[in-house]
């Protein structure tokens, strides 16, 4: 029998000045038995960063074809694809050339990720900003995530603040692009 995905009740206290969005968001995320927690909480990090009208988590690593999070216009059209981790560079062209916009949010080594993508033919590459985050950074707050938290998320200047479990934690969001 196969095991089923358990579901994270996130209250989100978000408020990003670099883009002018105060939110107050309950977020329901099911982690997939395979996903690990800071997979999890990369998807919340590009679901909150990236937060608009019609903003949506898919079934993350079980999504298939599907990127961590997207977002679709009123007519059900895909137009923003936001990969988690280390994505196939095949999947990310799909998705920019799908969606027209695409980003990548990684835990991962980014000169890693950078790399797989080297040489690799990818729809306006020069155009998909890699973000990535202090891995430490990444882990502690991965770490006291609970199926039932609150979560205070500020941006500014390109710095996160995060609140969680009476905990602040804070890095660098760090802008990287991919050069082919």
């Amino acid at each position: 029998m196969a095991l089923s995905a358990t579901i994270y009740t996130i209250n989100v206290d978000l408020a990003n000045v670099d883009r002018n969005v105060y939110e107050q968001l309950e977020l329901r995320v099911a982690r997939q038995p395979s996903e690990s927690a800071e997979y999890m909480l990369m998807r919340i990090l590009a679901y909150c960063l990236e937060y608009t009208d019609g903003i949506a988590f898919t079934q993350g690593v079980a999504a298939g074809d599907e990127p961590a999070v997207w977002i679709r216009d009123l007519t059900g059209q895909v137009t923003g694809w936001f990969e988690v981790g280390a994505p196939d560079a095949e999947r990310l062209h799909r998705g920019s050339k799908r969606a027209g916009r695409a980003a990548v949010y990684t835990h991962r080594d980014v000169t890693q990720v950078l790399g797989n993508f080297s040489g690799k033919s990818i729809y306006q590459a020069e155009q998909i900003p890699v973000y990535a985050f202090d891995r430490r950074f990444i882990e502690n707050v991965a770490n006291l995530i609970e199926r039932r938290c609150d979560l205070g998320i500020s941006v500014t200047e390109q710095q996160i603040y995060v609140e969680i479990a009476g905990q602040s934690l804070n890095s660098q969001i760090e802008e990287h692009r991919i050069n082919n």
